[in-house]
């Protein structure tokens, strides 16, 4: 770093606001740029004060079990993204008229000469997917590149790593846009907008209005979902630099300046001479995995960003093929008696639900848990004719089941009342009954997993294990696709 970034945080009082990944990495940073740094945070467990400890020992103070007090002089409070606008703490900051941001903020702003640029994705689903799929083209184009931000190395740590890198694969909540007021990036995508985190934002326009900060100043494309206005509208609304286009991506045949699909092959007529008459072929769909029509659409919303700035169409169908999705994501675990198992635990809200309950002809569902305040009305009515059954568990299960006897009365519903260990095994023996050969047994709960397990990761896992339990029962082949 120059020394342009250290002499502007030498001296400051910094509040940091959560002991997590992203609030341990903007401590230490901030501290070794000159600033005087003390940490928050409400909790106060053994884990807590073992990173505690760990900051202590490098000078950095931490308050445990006190998330409400602002340190006296503070100058600046920088927050972990998790924390609502509402806390405590920060309505002391407004009191006393010290700035609130959040660590990507703080990236932003330690950008130094030779940053790399960002390409920067957001949306309600598939932000995980195309992010890191943006990443293995910009590989395959021979860039040195990282998936960050609301992913893997926490940004501040990549971002002082000036000149490791050509340009970065960002992926960004609504959190985090939120307390991002300065950040401009090359180009960015939303790729879908459906109601989220509403207890955090307060309101679905709130929401849409921080997913869309993701736009302003954008320097070549903003890239929205032809299936979904209100991403074009947030780019009508932004405020770009000069000679920024709006690129739209389509499961369709794409117009002038957009990216869609024709007989099977994604094709470019955004980023090519005289688009008007003319198409560049970039992959096939069978180069994407799993090529459900949700992730085809997360390649084209990556491919538009690799374009935008200027990765070659062979690199975009390499760093296709070479991609595989992370576990729970639409994932097969194994065909048993002709019916196929399917592992989609990230499917947490009825967005993503939908999306993957449209990747099948016919299904035996398996959904429920915490539903977050969501309603399983719409998410029911679109999907109704796909269903040959549905095993409900979890907490919120009743309200799926309302939204089913509304919407698909004929469908066979097994309710599940146990949340014991051995519930997903008898969910997936549920399923298997009600299952006909060619049918797909789908977990997309379509709600968060903490009523019954620890995340959505140990819920799929728990899928997975009794799928094998089903198979081995019936000596069928368990290998993973």
């Amino acid at each position: 770093m120059g020394s342009r970034q250290v002499t502007s945080w030498h001296g400051k009082n910094i509040t940091v606001a959560g002991l997590g990944v992203s609030g341990i990495s903007a401590a230490r940073a901030l501290a070794g740029l000159g600033a005087s740094v003390t940490v928050v945070d409400g909790g106060d467990s053994e884990g807590h004060r073992a990173r505690a400890a760990e900051l202590a020992a490098a000078g950095i103070p931490v308050r445990l079990a006190d998330a409400e007090t602002l340190p006296e002089g503070t100058d600046l409070v920088v927050t972990s993204p998790g924390w609502k606008p509402d806390s405590p703490l920060f309505e002391a900051a407004a009191k006393a008229g010290v700035e609130v941001v959040g660590d990507v903020e703080i990236a932003w702003q330690l950008r130094g000469e030779k940053a790399a640029p960002w390409l920067a994705i957001t949306g309600t689903n598939g932000k995980t997917t195309t992010t890191q799929m943006l990443a293995s083209i910009l590989k395959a184009a021979g860039l040195r590149t990282a998936a960050v931000g609301n992913i893997g190395t926490p940004i501040i740590d990549v971002v002082l790593d000036e000149g490791a890198y050509d340009v970065l694969a960002v992926e960004l909540s609504s959190y985090q846009l939120h307390w991002a007021p300065s950040l401009r990036a090359h180009s960015a995508a939303v790729l879908n907008l459906a109601p989220d985190h509403l207890d955090w934002h307060g309101s679905m326009a709130a929401y849409a209005a921080d997913k869309g900060r993701i736009y302003e100043g954008n320097t070549v494309a903003c890239v929205y979902n032809v299936a979904d206005p209100a991403t074009e509208k947030l780019v009508e609304n932004a405020d770009v630099e000069e000679g920024c286009r709006a690129i739209g991506f389509t499961l369709g045949a794409p117009g002038p300046s957009m990216l869609g699909v024709v007989d099977g092959i994604l094709v470019d007529r955004a980023f090519v001479e005289n688009r008007q008459k003319n198409a560049q072929e970039l992959a096939t769909v069978e180069d994407v995995t799993p090529p459900a029509p949700h992730n085809i659409a997360n390649a084209l919303a990556a491919a538009a960003l690799a374009r935008a700035f200027g990765v070659e169409p062979r690199a975009v169908r390499d760093g296709l093929r070479n991609f595989r999705p992370d576990a729970h994501r639409v994932a097969h675990v194994a065909d048993v008696g002709e019916v196929t198992y399917v592992d989609d635990s990230k499917a947490t809200n009825t967005h993503a639900a939908e999306a993957s309950l449209a990747a099948f002809e016919t299904v035996v569902w398996i959904a429920g848990g915490l539903a977050k305040g969501a309603t399983f009305d719409e998410l029911v009515r679109k999907s109704a004719k796909r269903l040959r059954g549905v095993v409900l568990i979890g907490a919120d299960r009743a309200l799926i089941a309302e939204a089913l006897a509304r919407h698909a009365p004929e469908v066979p519903v097994v309710d599940l009342e146990r949340t014991d260990t051995g519930a997903m095994l008898a969910a997936v023996r549920e399923a298997a009954r009600l299952a006909e050969p060619g049918d797909t047994v789908l977990l997309a709960p379509a709600c968060a997993s903490m009523d019954m397990f620890a995340n959505y990761n140990k819920r799929g896992d728990a899928f997975a294990d009794a799928v094998r339990e089903l198979a081995a029962e019936s000596g069928a082949d368990t290998a993973q696709a």
